[in-house]
């Protein structure tokens, strides 16, 4: 089984269309897939609405689930609860939040306010995560990301023994942007063995904690129709 729940296309940052990545994950493949592109306020309508109609039709032609989602990125961190509450309203399946990486000036104070948003799904690469975050994340269920993205995962040690320790859930993704960033099986294993989680637990975090997040972003789907 193969799940990604941070991908990207050309409308933010990546290099594919959406349809185009989802059919490149089907020929992979993927098991599930989510689509979450940089929003802040102004485009996430837009976005939304884009990603709705491909994920739609892969799902009438092709019977592939992609989820419906954004990454809140960049945005002031007091703007978060906010921002997730209205993609909620807009029709996301799945909201990822743009996490403290060290790779990226991002606003110190995101992370706290993200896993202490219950309508966020994803702390996207956490970075310097911290106890209080961890436990946060763990209280809300907020699952906390292991990247496979460059620079991204330098943290990721760091990440996965607070979240052990804390018992927040975990989940592997790319933060693909391009062909060649997009996860194997062997790959997602590999980044999950690296980061230090437990052999006893790799069926959780890469099999189990993705199965749940998708039943949550069709449970949105069916309740929006």
């Amino acid at each position: 089984m193969l799940y990604d729940f941070h991908t990207h296309t050309f409308l933010s940052d990546g290099v594919l269309s959406p349809i185009e990545l989802i059919r490149r994950c089907i020929a992979s493949g993927y098991t599930a897939l989510g689509i979450a592109d940089h929003v802040g306020a102004g485009v996430m309508q837009r976005i939304i609405e884009e990603v709705r109609g491909e994920a739609m039709l892969a799902a009438e032609r092709w019977n592939f689930v992609c989820l419906v989602g954004v990454e809140i990125t960049h945005v002031p961190a007091s703007a978060i609860p906010e921002l997730a509450a209205r993609a909620r309203k807009l029709g996301a399946e799945l909201v990822v939040v743009h996490g403290e990486t060290i790779a990226e000036p991002v606003e110190p104070g995101t992370n706290l306010a993200a896993v202490s948003c219950p309508q966020v799904d994803i702390l996207g690469h956490p970075g310097l995560l911290t106890e209080e975050e961890a436990n946060l994340a763990a209280e809300n269920d907020v699952f906390l990301e292991v990247t496979a993205r460059q620079g991204h995962c330098l943290c990721n040690g760091l990440v996965v023994e607070r979240a052990l320790a804390a018992g927040a859930r975990l989940v592997v993704n790319s933060d693909g942007h391009m062909p060649g960033d997009y996860l194997t099986e062997e790959f997602a294993r590999q980044v999950a063995q690296g980061a230090g989680i437990p052999q006893g637990q790799l069926q959780e975090v890469l099999e189990e904690n993705p199965q749940e997040l998708l039943r949550r972003g069709l449970a949105r789907r069916e309740v929006r129709g």
